[in-house]
């Protein structure tokens, strides 16, 4: 597709999900991926199967959580394919509960990963970028930041901060494009750590309405793919069944 081949792309949270399927899907037209999770085996065959197809491909370990290692991910990138074009700061997790149950671990853990992850990847990826005087970071946030849902609060208030840290960016930024990817309740492992009954009841039902994670992909797609002098800021992507619903 026009203005992807060769681009070379970094996702992390790439070891299912939104983020595989993205790898997948820009492989396919041409980028070069570099996918970064804590799974490395899955890691490892999801870049050796694209590779078999024709795609280039590769990857390392990364917790979003360790600012160094997504430093160390993004050099990696650089040495293994000479640039960075596109940051997908995809990596998140979900662990709805009530507030009153006090899981304030799972609290720490959200934004950990949620909010602090998205600054470690703008962070490590910004001076490169600057330097280079162009590129591109997409950072997938939820139509959790636009509504707030019994059980979603800590999360839906992390995904808000993603989409204010990217406005907040995009603002700062002349020749980086920046990309509020939002989607609506997906098929993915998101949700698998929920330890509140009743929550994982409720996503359960969401999930009845779901998007599939090609429909996502096809979107970070989209944004990619516009001449490099368009900035897409923001796409939110719903499944047509939830008409009605605020996720």
């Amino acid at each position: 597709m026009q203005n992807v081949q060769s681009k070379v792309v970094l996702i992390t949270g790439a070891s299912s999900g939104i983020g595989e399927a993205t790898a997948r899907l820009l492989a396919k037209n041409g980028a070069k991926v570099v996918l970064g999770a804590r799974r490395t085996d899955r890691l490892e065959s999801i870049v050796q199967e694209i590779r078999q197809a024709g795609g280039q491909a590769a990857y390392q370990k990364l917790d979003v959580v360790d600012a160094e290692q997504v430093k160390a991910f993004v050099q990696f990138a650089k040495h293994t394919f000479g640039q960075v074009d596109v940051l997908f700061n995809n990596a998140g997790i979900m662990p709805l509960s009530p507030m009153n149950a006090l899981k304030t671990d799972e609290w720490d853990r959200i934004i950990d990963i949620n909010i602090k992850g998205v600054l470690n990847g703008i962070g490590a990826v910004l001076p490169v970028m600057e330097r280079q005087g162009r590129g591109q970071i997409i950072n997938t946030a939820s139509t959790g930041a636009y509504a707030v849902g019994p059980s979603c609060g800590v999360y839906c208030a992390s995904k808000y901060a993603v989409w204010a840290i990217s406005e907040g960016l995009r603002q700062e930024c002349n020749n980086i494009r920046v990309t509020v990817l939002s989607p609506g309740v997906t098929t993915t492992e998101l949700g698998h750590d929920i330890t509140d009954k009743a929550a994982a009841e409720l996503v359960g039902q969401l999930r009845t309405m779901s998007l599939n994670v090609e429909s996502v992909a096809n979107a970070a797609l989209y944004a990619i793919s516009q001449p490099d002098d368009v900035e897409t800021s923001e796409i939110v992507i719903r499944s047509v069944s939830s008409f009605g619903h605020a996720f």
